[in-house]
């Protein structure tokens, strides 16, 4: 990977551009895909190949496929799942969508916004509110932050997941407030409580009434309030301006984005991060950001590489998407619910802890079972992914052939020679062709290497 000075910020997100020394390559190819998407089949990271890092980001940013046409279809089919009284329907969908997008990178953020926001169905209780949810959190994905969190300030379902669906003006409510300042822009210590105090005199008026969102004038606290040193006759629109104003609230989202995008074992001082937190402060343009870091010289370095964790979504999908398939999203909804993340119920409200919580002795053993069952030639996935299948479609019918595809498929190659020694053991127990590959595959995909994005 690049050479090593992460704390030189001109070198950190000048772009990576590949030499003699950093070749652009597999393993760079397939970082990349695990980071920006969900993981790549072959043919994706052999266009990658050709076409090189920046050519490849370009495309991943903004697709050349009909985006909004296949988003459309997507909702279409999301309304009726909205009309029942679970939010399953909503997730086995989103699941299918983000395993036949054309544009995977936007799916990739939203999955960020919705641990970002964490508004979970279970308080909610409205699968209609969630989809809707949900559908502004894909708009915005990749627009502008400040738009973004003035839809998310006045949103039914992030109002009633807070509790803050009544906001008198004999009771002003701080929860919402509260929340926007500590976990959306400011973070914590950023803030009074008199701030909190003064925002939720600014949001009164607004209520939640049978699941719709309303705003009585005569609940409305008109009088002069001062937050965050500013005094004037503010709205919750006011109140959010304002928060994004605030140096720290750049900071505190450019910070949450390198944890997902760059890396999450390390704590960046704010000397680094710095002419990033400038930059989006100028105009809050998340598809800017995200491109600066998927670009950068410490992207495709060793400080970044494999060191996030992936989540039960990632995993899974790295898997299918890999294979060029689709499964039963349903099923595959629950399963992914049983490893600790079910879509559409965030675990908490600061969302999924994310890193090393996602791994246990538990959870391993459970995506060794998902895995196997995805994999399987019968059960519930039912012969939906085919290994030897996919490896022969390219070029690789042996047995031997198909499993340093698969290796080179899933893991770029990145293991250690005794690893392979240990998975061709294991898949010669017996058995025909294609019962040998998937037991190889499903070596490779309970690797650590794997586990890793």
């Amino acid at each position: 990977m690049a050479a090593e000075r992460p704390a030189d910020p001109a070198w950190a997100w000048a772009p990576y551009v590949p030499d003699a020394e950093h070749p652009w390559d597999l393993r760079r190819a397939g970082h990349l895909y695990r980071r920006a998407a969900f993981g790549a089949d072959w043919d994706q990271l052999q266009q990658a190949l050709r076409e090189g890092p920046q050519r490849t980001i370009d495309r991943l940013l903004h697709p050349e496929a009909d985006v909004e046409a296949f988003n459309a279809a997507h909702d279409g089919y999301e309304t009726p799942a909205s009309d029942t009284g679970s939010a399953d329907g909503l997730r086995a969908w989103w699941l299918r969508r983000m395993i036949e997008t054309p544009h995977p990178l936007l799916e990739k953020v939203t999955l960020f916004w919705h641990g970002y926001f964490a508004t979970s169905n279970a308080r909610v209780n409205s699968p209609r509110l969630m989809r809707d949810h949900a559908s502004m959190l894909r708009r915005r994905a990749l627009g502008s932050f400040a738009e973004l969190l003035q839809d998310v300030s006045h949103d039914p379902a992030v109002l009633l997941w807070l509790g803050a669906d009544a906001n008198r003006k004999s009771q002003p409510n701080p929860s919402y407030p509260r929340h926007l300042l500590a976990e959306f822009t400011l973070g914590d210590g950023g803030y009074s409580e008199k701030d909190v105090a003064e925002a939720a005199r600014a949001f009164t008026g607004w209520f939640v009434v049978r699941k719709e969102l309303r705003y009585l004038a005569r609940e409305h606290d008109g009088g002069v309030k001062e937050f965050l040193g500013q005094s004037g006759n503010w709205g919750g629109k006011d109140v959010v301006r304002i928060a994004l104003e605030q140096p720290a609230t750049a900071r505190f989202v450019v910070r949450k984005l390198y944890r997902w995008l760059v890396s999450e074992t390390d704590q960046p001082p704010d000397e680094l991060l710095r002419p990033l937190a400038d930059s989006f402060a100028a105009d809050f343009d998340v598809a800017r950001l995200v491109g600066t870091m998927l670009r950068s010289n410490l992207f495709f370095s060793d400080a970044a590489y494999r060191q996030r964790v992936k989540g039960p979504v990632e995993f899974a999908m790295g898997i299918i998407r890999g294979l060029e398939g689709m499964v039963p999203t349903a099923r595959l909804g629950a399963d992914l619910a049983q490893l600790g993340q079910n879509l559409y119920h965030p675990s908490t409200v600061k969302g999924w802890a994310g890193g090393r919580h996602w791994l246990n002795d538990w959870t391993v053993l459970e995506r060794s079972k998902l895995a196997r069952a995805l994999l399987a030639g019968s059960g519930p996935y039912g012969k939906k992914l085919n290994p030897s299948a996919v490896a022969a479609r390219h070029g690789h019918a042996g047995p031997e052939s198909a499993g340093r595809f698969l290796l080179d498929l899933f893991v770029q190659g990145d293991v250690e020679p005794g690893a392979i020694e240990a998975l061709r053991t294991a898949a010669e127990a017996g058995g025909d062709l294609p019962d040998l590959v998937r037991r190889f595959a499903h070596g490779i995909v309970t690797l650590p290497e794997f586990q890793l994005a």
